[in-house]
């Protein structure tokens, strides 16, 4: 059987397949449904300093191949998320995890991060840096190289395990703010977060969302998903973590190859909650079809 092993930034995972924050809460829920630990690690429901009840409902919009969300980032906040979330966890869950964190200000971030880099539990820290800067006209951290750069800068400052920035795809030239995160000292990326998205309701002629716009996630993201990857990973010098659409063992196999260390699945778990377990319990029969031996072996095997 081919070796389904992958190193991320220094810690090994069993498996490439890692469940995307927002799709699978703090993991403890999806354990009633199979053994979690078949997973490579997942990253937890995005947390923020503060708790927040998140966006006014409807939050959620159906779409052709996929969904558009606008949560807005509920959660109980890094505090009851360490002594409530991760305890449940660790019942269930014997692998580090990623911590997801988002913030509307540096300050906010290195706040979160620092709390969450002293958790045992706690293997990486993904920084969302999707978030409007509050302080900056609103404006997504992600979205200029020096804001990104700076809030990897903060990060990294007061913490000890591996981060890995989490980009937006609403960029004109994502590979510029991928490069800045990393000379400001990122241990990864990973990318792509959601598309920006929007559905009309022809009765009311209103918005679908209360919010107007959201997330756009699904099958239908992944070709930009990929492309995205690629050029990003042929760009950097750190390991990229590869979402947007993934359902599939191919799709899984095709971000690889594509530059892809690891492989997160997020709006999948929605319509199907085993569709992890389902696409490790695949990975072997699939990479002996295509004739892999080894999943590292493909890792940016697309030049």
């Amino acid at each position: 059987m081919g070796s389904l092993n992958v190193n991320l930034c220094g810690i090994e995972l069993s498996n490439p397949i890692i469940p995307a924050s927002g799709t699978f809460g703090f993991g403890y829920e999806f354990a009633e449904l199979y053994d979690i630990n078949e997973l490579g690690t997942f990253s937890f429901k995005g947390t923020t300093r503060d708790p927040r009840f998140g966006n006014p409902t409807p939050r959620i919009a159906e779409c052709y191949s996929g969904m558009i969300n606008a949560v807005g980032l509920q959660n109980p906040g890094v505090e009851k998320v360490i002594s409530e979330e991760l305890p449940k966890l660790k019942a269930c869950f014997n692998k580090p995890v990623m911590a997801n964190v988002s913030g509307f200000s540096i300050e906010d971030y290195a706040y979160t991060c620092e709390k969450l880099d002293k958790e045992e539990q706690v293997g990486w820290l993904e920084v969302n840096v999707s978030c409007p800067n509050v302080h900056g006209g609103g404006m997504s951290f992600g979205t200029q190289p020096e804001a990104a750069a700076e809030v990897t800068k903060a990060v990294k400052a007061v913490t000890t395990k591996p981060v890995i920035i989490k980009l937006s795809p609403n960029v004109t030239d994502i590979v510029s703010i991928a490069k800045a995160c990393e000379e400001a000292g990122a241990d990864g990326i990973s990318l792509i977060n959601t598309l920006l998205g929007m559905r009309i309701n022809l009765r009311t002629r209103q918005p679908v969302i209360a919010n107007k716009m959201g997330g756009f996630s699904g099958p239908a993201i992944f070709p930009v998903a990929v492309r995205m990857v690629y050029q990003v990973a042929n760009a950097v010098n750190i390991p990229v973590v590869g979402m947007g659409g993934v359902s599939t063992v191919e799709d899984v196999i095709e971000m690889m190859l594509a530059g892809a260390t690891a492989v997160e699945v997020g709006a999948a778990n929605l319509v199907n909650p085993y569709v992890c377990r389902d696409i490790i319990r695949d990975l072997p029969e699939v990479i002996k079809k295509y004739g892999i031996n080894n999943l590292n072996e493909i890792i940016g095997g697309v030049k």
